[in-house]
């Protein structure tokens, strides 16, 4: 089979609830694993270079053009030439960290990876999101309907006319209960859905390795 394709994009380093939750992924994983970290190397945002080298022919290309290019082609076949993805994304102001966005940008194009006259390239395969957050956003939750950032990603990476990926996501809440005072009373919601999320993360690998090694069973 081909590789896990893992992308964080927490600023935390190890602090990470995301990034701990993603290494029980990667711990139950048996295949290889592909990591880029967006936060200790991020891409840059998507620039005019980088939006008209996709329309101006290769030999027309300036040298910011050019720059631009290597960078999405390589972003573009590390994320087509995986079976599976695992994405780290923490919830960030309701939205994505912007070093996600930014690297989404680079490999959404038109022609390669969505817009295409068929299926995309990517249709099917699995993508785990592992979103961490500091409260509590839940039916019933004072910050119930603010997540903007798991509906956008199942949007971005689910719709069958884009990368058209089947999205699964873990999303642990209530990170901010071991931290902040006035919190401290959800301290057990939050040990309770961070154990969830773990068991979940081991639980999707396994599953998903498991499909991979016997397509005729997935």
């Amino acid at each position: 089979m081909s590789y896990l394709l893992r992308i964080d994009a927490s600023a935390s380093g190890d602090a990470s609830v995301s990034r701990k939750v993603a290494d029980s992924f990667t711990a139950a994983w048996a295949g290889d694993v592909v990591h880029r970290d967006l936060a200790l190397d991020p891409v840059g945002h998507l620039d005019a270079a980088g939006i008209l080298s996709r329309t101006t022919p290769a030999d027309e290309h300036t040298p910011e053009q050019k720059a631009a290019a290597r960078l999405q082609d390589e972003l573009v076949e590390e994320f087509l030439g995986a079976a599976a993805y695992l994405f780290a994304v923490p919830l960030y102001n309701y939205a994505m960290p912007s070093v996600f966005k930014a690297w989404l940008d680079h490999v959404m194009i038109v022609g390669r990876t969505i817009g295409l006259p068929g299926p995309a390239p990517s249709a099917g395969r699995p993508a785990v999101v592992v979103s961490a957050r500091g409260g509590g956003y839940g039916p019933g939750a004072p910050q119930h309907g603010k997540d903007f950032l798991i509906p956008a990603l199942e949007t971005i990476l689910g719709d069958p006319r884009l990368m058209a990926l089947d999205v699964r996501p873990i999303t642990p809440e209530l990170t901010y209960a071991p931290t902040v005072p006035s919190l401290g009373h959800l301290l057990p919601q939050h040990r309770a859905s961070l154990e969830e999320a773990h068991a979940q993360a081991r639980r999707q690998a396994l599953e998903i390795a498991g499909a991979a090694a016997n397509p005729a069973t997935a």
